[in-house]
């Protein structure tokens, strides 16, 4: 029997890495948009779903899945808020993950917007761009072999970004509750408030927990931080306060900031707006406004060739071995069923 896949979410240059890595010749539909309440239609007939963030998995969507006969729900991606597990066990849909994918993809990018802000160079090329080739004192900065990196979570992706700092000649500090013995063979651990007053530049690393660590990076993480430094977020846009980060640059307390993430995010990303035209969120806007020293990106972290080839690789073996064993090692574990009948 050919086992039939929806893929959500996927963007016109994935599409031939979804071909190309089928080696379970799953018969394929590759869906552009996001999964919302308008095209869950698609997974009609279908025995499994592969999504990405910011897919609508609520709890109407899951209905409508099951009364279509799915069964497999997959997501390629490390988070999983976006699918209600709740619903999922209601309705006996298994759901699986894809809990790590190339760690260089995320520190890259942490490492590229953290040297932009250091080094100026948006600043400077938007000038140019413009026929502006004068230097000004903006233009000036240390270099980072002068400089403290801190990372804030040292997993995968932090210790990864911690040795690509470091082989630039900067000192690492770290701050984690779990020290992890080759961790410490890159970065000198701290408590988070030393890690926060002796950087010059902090990356954030830490997985998004609800109820626990919302907004972590608010006014006071920021007051605790050196003057001029900068603050790198590509984690999750749960953990940071915008308003937070609004007032930092406002005041001059940071030099810059940089984020690929926010809270709600698919409101506002995967979109194009008029240049003229206001976001419907006052702070982000304002954010927006402050380009260079503020550096939005949407949610690029993983996109690279290397990441997508491990996400679709994991998603395609999570689902054979569902289908052959009842179970795979990236499975999700669901909460207990409700009393509702379904």
């Amino acid at each position: 029997m050919t086992v039939k896949i929806v893929c959500y979410g996927v963007r016109p240059n994935e599409k031939e890495y979804f071909e190309k890595l089928n080696t379970f010749h799953y018969k394929l539909n590759l869906v552009e948009s996001l999964l919302n309440h308008d095209n869950a239609e698609a997974a009609m007939g279908m025995d499994a779903i592969i999504l990405r963030g910011n897919c609508l998995a609520d709890r109407k969507n899951i209905k409508k899945f099951a009364e279509y006969g799915v069964k497999y729900l997959l997501t390629r991606t490390a988070g999983f808020n976006h699918i209600d597990l709740e619903a999922a066990a209601d309705y006996n849909m298994m759901v699986a993950r894809v809990p790590s994918y190339s760690p260089n993809a995320i520190a890259e990018l942490s490492l590229t917007l953290a040297m932009s802000l250091l080094r100026h160079t948006t600043y400077t090329t938007n000038r140019t761009a413009k026929k502006d080739f004068r230097i000004d004192t903006t233009m000036f900065s240390k270099e980072i072999r002068n400089c403290t990196v801190g990372i804030i979570g040292v997993g995968k992706i932090g210790q990864t970004e911690a040795s690509l700092f470091k082989s630039l000649g900067a000192n690492v500090l770290g701050y984690d509750v779990y020290q992890s013995d080759s961790a410490k063979e890159t970065v000198e651990f701290k408590s988070l408030d030393d890690v926060l007053a002796e950087s010059d530049i902090i990356s954030v690393h830490v997985p998004y927990i609800p109820g626990e660590n919302d907004q972590m990076i608010n006014s006071e993480f920021i007051n605790k931080m050196k003057d001029k430094a900068i603050l790198i977020n590509t984690a999750r846009g749960e953990l940071q306060d915008n308003q937070a980060l609004l007032d930092a640059i406002n005041s001059n307390k940071l030099d810059g900031i940089a984020t690929d993430v926010f809270a709600n995010e698919s409101s506002i990303f995967f979109k194009k707006y008029d240049e003229d035209q206001s976001l419907d969120d006052p702070v982000i806007q304002g954010l927006v406004d402050l380009y260079p020293r503020v550096l939005i990106t949407p949610h690029v972290g993983s996109n690279t060739d290397e990441a997508l080839k491990n996400m679709i690789e994991t998603s395609y073996e999570n689902l054979d071995r569902l289908i052959r064993q009842g179970y795979s090692t990236n499975d999700v574990a669901l909460p207990e069923k409700t009393s509702m009948t379904v």
